[in-house]
């Protein structure tokens, strides 16, 4: 045997690619992903391409996984993935919360 770890969020896109889903949804316990999280000038991501969002550089533990799930769908498979709370659910799947990740989007919109 050998000791590893599976990412969860990683994991989910791959089966989420592998199910052809239209749609990934990485609920997490915040509203969205930010930049400058816990400073005065934070401000919350509504959408991005994945290519833009990488350049942001989220932390490996905590956004930065989520993140990478999330481009690594929209780039395999030209769907949309949604990183959001848990208890929005309803109105990420209609697209008035989260942050949307897609090729569609021109570089990052802010809410």
């Amino acid at each position: 045997g050998v000791v590893a770890v599976i990412d969860k969020d990683l994991c989910s896109a791959l089966l989420a690619e592998q199910l052809a889903c239209e749609l990934l949804v990485i609920a997490t316990d915040v509203d969205a992903a930010y930049v400058d999280w816990g400073k005065p000038t934070q401000k919350s991501i509504a959408a991005a391409h994945p290519d833009e969002i990488d350049k942001l550089g989220f932390a490996a533990g905590s956004m930065g996984p989520k993140v990478q799930a999330a481009c690594e769908f929209a780039r395999n498979t030209g769907s949309t993935a949604v990183i959001g709370s848990l208890e929005n659910i309803e109105a990420i799947v209609q697209g008035t919360s989260g942050t949307r990740i897609s090729l569609d989007c021109d570089g990052i919109r802010y809410y």
